[in-house]
C-alpha cells in the first residue's frame, strides 16, 4: 500500500513525499481511513511504530477547510510531555507545510505571553499539556467549546502522570457532539474506563499486543553488582557498536553523575532530566539530534518524548520501577522498521523489577551475547572512545628496580648457579582461559569474560 492509496490531498502527498516516505505503517494504513471518517477511535500502538503520523496526517486534511475564530482552537491534542508535544508540533510545520493552518504549541517552561497572542489570534491545531491548558483556561484565556476535534496521545502514561482527572474535566467542557481518538501503547482499566465515558462507538484497532516490545529490538540483561556497573557499561559502549545511544537512569542526581564519569572517561556524552530548565532541554536534544555528543543520559522524563532516528542503542542503566516504562524506554531505538538492541543491566535488587517487566511483555530477558563482541575489542575492559584514543607517549624515566646501565648484574652467592631466563618472546605464554577449555554448546560465549562479569547472580 501507498500514501497515495489512502485518499490524502496532493498537497498533503507532496509534502510526505518531501519527507521521504512512501509506504504508511500499520498503524497508519488502519487509523488514516478511520480519522478521515470522522469515527471515534481507540489505537493501541507500541512506540516507534508511526502512530503521529497516522493522526496528523488525516487531520490536516480534515482541518483544510473552516474559518478561525479568537481563543476557540477548532482542534485539541493533549500530550503527557513537552518534549512529546514538541514533537508532534514538528509534524505538523512538517507535512502541513503546503496547507494554510495555524498551530499554537501550550506547554510548560516557556514565556505564556506568545502563547496567548497565538491563541487570540485564533488556531486550528492546539498542542497542549494537561496543566498548562487547565491554568490558561482558569484564567479565562481559553475557550474549548469549539473544538470539534480530540486526541489523546500517549493514555496510558497521562495515568502514570496523574493526569486523568484533568482529562476528564477537559473532555467535559469540549462539545458533546465532536470526534475523539485516543491512543495508546497499553490498555489498562483506567484507559478502559476513560474510553468508554468519552468516546461513542469508536473504532479499535491493535497493530502489535499490547506492552509488547518491537520486534526490531534485541534485548538482552548483563547481570552484575552495583559497584561495577558503570564499569560494565563503559565496556558495552566501547566494544557493542554504539553509534549513537540513550542512557536511562531512574533518578535525576544519577543521570547528572553518569554523565560527569562518562565525560571524565571521554565519551560525547549529554544530559536531560526533569531539574533543567526548558531551554537547557532542548540545547541538549539538539546537540544529540546533530550528532555533536552520541550518547544522551536520560531520567524518564524524556522516554516517550525523544523521537530521533538512528538511535542503535538504548541502556537500562537502571532497571525501570514499573515495567510500563521498560517499554516505552527500549522503544526509543528499533523505530520504524529500523534495528536496535537495549541492554538493562541487573542487579540483585532489580530481579522482582526485571520479573515484573518479563510478565508484562510475556517474554524472558535474554543474557547479553558475549560472542558478538569481537576478539580484539575484549582486552579493552576501561575503554575510551575511538575517536579520543590518543598514543601515549612513551616513558624515559628509568624505574627504581631497574639497574643503572653503567652497573653491571651482581653475581649469585656462592654455591649458586645463575638463573638464565629466557628471551621475553621465548617465554612460555600463559594459556588463555580458553586455550584447554572443552568446546562449548553453539552460540555459547566460550572466550575471556571480562572482569566485571566474575560477580552475576544466578
Amino acid at each position: 500500500m501507498k500514501f497515495a492509496d489512502l485518499g490524502l490531498s496532493d498537497e498533503l502527498l507532496q509534502a510526505v513525499q518531501d519527507a521521504g516516505y512512501e509506504e504508511p505503517t500499520p498503524i497508519q494504513a488502519e487509523a488514516i481511513p478511520q480519522v478521515q471518517m470522522m469515527r471515534d477511535l481507540i489505537a493501541i500502538a507500541q512506540t516507534g511504530t508511526g502512530k503521529t503520523a497516522s493522526f496528523v496526517l488525516p487531520m490536516i486534511d480534515v482541518l483544510a477547510n473552516g474559518r478561525r475564530r479568537a481563543l476557540m482552537p477548532r482542534s485539541l491534542i493533549l500530550e503527557p510531555t513537552r518534549e512529546l508535544a514538541m514533537q508532534v508540533a514538528e509534524n505538523f510545520e512538517k507535512y502541513g507545510k503546503n496547507h494554510d493552518l495555524k498551530m499554537a504549541l501550550l506547554i510548560g517552561g516557556v514565556q505564556m505571553g506568545d502563547q496567548v497572542k497565538a491563541l487570540n489570534e485564533g488556531v486550528d491545531v492546539l498542542i497542549a499539556t494537561p496543566g498548562r491548558l487547565m491554568d490558561l483556561f482558569e484564567r479565562g484565556k481559553i475557550l474549548l467549546n469549539g473544538c470539534d476535534l480530540l486526541v489523546i496521545d500517549e493514555a496510558d502514561r497521562m495515568l502514570d502522570m496523574g493526569f486523568i482527572p484533568d482529562i476528564e474535566f477537559i473532555c467535559e467542557k469540549l462539545p458533546t457532539q465532536r470526534q475523539t481518538l485516543l491512543f495508546s501503547a497499553t490498555m489498562p482499566p483506567p484507559i478502559k474506563k476513560l474510553a468508554d465515558k468519552f468516546l461513542t462507538n469508536p473504532k479499535q484497532i491493535e497493530v502489535a499486543r499490547a506492552a509488547t516490545a518491537n520486534e526490531n529490538i534485541a534485548q538482552f540483561k548483563v547481570e552484575i553488582s552495583p559497584r561495577k556497573k558503570k564499569q560494565a557499561l563503559k565496556y558495552l559502549l566501547d566494544v557493542d557498536n554504539v553509534q549513537t545511544a540513550i542512557i536511562f537512569a531512574n533518578r535525576k542526581t544519577t543521570v547528572r553523575d553518569l554523565n560527569k564519569d562518562l565525560q571524565k572517561s571521554g565519551f560525547k556524552s549529554g544530559e536531560i532530566h526533569g531539574d533543567m530548565d526548558q531551554a537547557s532541554r532542548i540545547a541538549e536534544l539538539d546537540l544529540f539530534k546533530k550528532g555533536e555528543v552520541n550518547i544522551l543520559v536520560a531520567s524518564d522524563v524524556a522516554a516517550r518524548g525523544l523521537d530521533i532516528k538512528g538511535v542503535s542503542h538504548v541502556f537500562n542503566y537502571d532497571t525501570p520501577w514499573h515495567p510500563d516504562d521498560y517499554v516505552h524506554r527500549i522503544g526509543r531505538t528499533g523505530r520504524a522498521g529500523a534495528k536496535g538492541r537495549a541492554i538493562t543491566l541487573v542487579t540483585p535488587e532489580d530481579k522482582e523489577a526485571l520479573a515484573n517487566v518479563e510478565k508484562l511483555t510475556k517474554m524472558k530477558v535474554p543474557p547479553f551475547d558475549w560472542s558478538s563482541v569481537s576478539p580484539a575489542d575484549e582486552e579493552r575492559s576501561d575503554p575510551e572512545p575511538r575517536e579520543e584514543r590518543k598514543e601515549k607517549p612513551k616513558r624515559t624515566r628509568r624505574k627504581k628496580d631497574e639497574a643503572k646501565p653503567e652497573e653491571k648484574a651482581k653475581p649469585p652467592p656462592r654455591g649458586k648457579k645463575a638463573e638464565v631466563k629466557p628471551p621475553k618472546d621465548k617465554q612460555e605464554r600463559k594459556p588463555r582461559r580458553d586455550d584447554n577449555d572443552p568446546p562449548g554448546k553453539p552460540g555459547e560465549w566460550n572466550g575471556p569474560m571480562p572482569g566485571f562479569l566474575d560477580v552475576g547472580f544466578d
